[in-house]
C-alpha cells in the first residue's frame, strides 16, 4: 500500500520512510510511526512522519 494518503496512515503503524538526505539513494529506513508531520489529505511524495526513533521521512511503504 502506498504511503501518499493520510487516511492510510496511523499512529503505531509499521512503515517504510525516505530521509531527505536519502532521497538521491532511494534507501528506506524502517520504523512505527509516532506523529503525522504532513497536513493535506494527499502528497505525492508520500506522507511526512516522525518515526518513534526520531526520524523524519516521506512514507514510501506501509508494512503491516
Amino acid at each position: 500500500m502506498p504511503g501518499t494518503k493520510r487516511e492510510n496512515i496511523k499512529q503505531g503503524l509499521r512503515v517504510k520512510v525516505v530521509k531527505k538526505q536519502d532521497q538521491r539513494s532511494g534507501k528506506l529506513t524502517e520504523g512505527v510511526v509516532s506523529k503525522i508531520l504532513t497536513n493535506s489529505n494527499t502528497h505525492p511524495h508520500g506522507i511526512k512522519v516522525m518515526l518513534e526513533d526520531g526520524t523524519v521521512g516521506r512514507v514510501k511503504e506501509i508494512v503491516d
